[in-house]
């Protein structure tokens, strides 16, 4: 049942997010007479401080973070993938190089290193897709490692080396369709914490600019207003609340699906 209710809010949350271009929405039109007035039938989740439809920009920010979780999990994934498989695969002083990179990378606290490169790079969509990428694709490379330095000494990858099949045909078939299961997995984990980064750093005025819409700018604008008007920051707090954890649920139910192990005790115990 909540699984079910999980996967119902993640698709809610992708179809909407799809579909606002579509719908007769005003997310940014102002009405001085409905300033911070509370949610009534002509508007669910009332107005904010300027007059302006709270569900309208609640749809319209929904649209902005699964568009930034979509490009930075698709952008970290590929990138940290083939960075990890590669340093695997060579070994050497390739490895040691990607790894002394990966190692400083960790070093610094993600969402610290992501708030230095968008002041660094400046404020908009674009740029925390970039921050965030640039934090993001280490911990795909360092899993990729790991997985390929463990399957690459497996039966059938020597014996695709002794036959003398090609690297790439080795990395396609034998490899990456084994790694793939834990990285969709760390994926699955990866689009809250993108989620809740992009609101970061859009609540610090360094991420979506005004007026489009975020959730972490409706949050940031709401603050000074949460004792006359908290639905403010109500909806789009409760929304990053249901959105990442449906996420973890998910992603904990994907794991244990995935987790070959956790199956093989199971038909132990059966």
């Amino acid at each position: 049942m909540i699984t079910r209710l999980a996967l119902l809010v993640l698709l809610s949350w992708a179809v909407l997010a799809l579909a606002v271009p579509f719908l007769p929405l005003a997310p940014n039109a102002i009405r001085l007479e409905h300033i911070l007035d509370t949610p009534s039938a002509q508007a669910l989740l009332g107005y904010d401080d300027l007059g302006r439809d709270i569900a309208a920009r609640l749809l319209t920010g929904a649209r902005t973070s699964f568009l930034v979780a979509l490009w930075v999990v698709s952008l970290s994934l590929c990138l940290g993938t083939l960075t990890g498989t590669f340093s695997a695969w060579r070994g050497g002083w390739w490895d040691r190089g990607i790894t002394h990179v990966v190692d400083i990378f960790l070093a610094f606290p993600g969402i610290l290193l992501a708030i230095a490169l968008a002041g660094l790079l400046g404020p908009g969509i674009d740029n925390v897709v970039i921050a965030l990428t640039a934090v993001g694709w280490v911990g795909y490379a360092r899993l990729a490692r790991a997985q390929v330095l463990a399957l690459r000494q497996r039966e059938h990858v020597q014996a695709a080396i002794a036959l003398g099949s090609r690297h790439g045909f080795i990395l396609r078939h034998h490899l990456l369709p084994l790694t793939a299961a834990a990285l969709i997995v760390e994926a699955t984990f990866g689009v809250a914490a993108v989620v809740i980064a992009e609101a970061g750093l859009s609540f610090l005025g360094l991420g979506v600019q005004p007026p489009t819409a975020s959730w972490g700018t409706m949050i940031r604008d709401g603050t000074r207003y949460m004792l006359v008007a908290p639905h403010m920051v109500l909806a789009p707090g409760l929304a990053i609340l249901a959105v990442v954890l449906a996420v973890n649920l998910l992603g904990d139910r994907l794991r244990d699906r995935l987790d070959t192990r956790l199956a093989n005790r199971a038909g132990e115990r059966t």
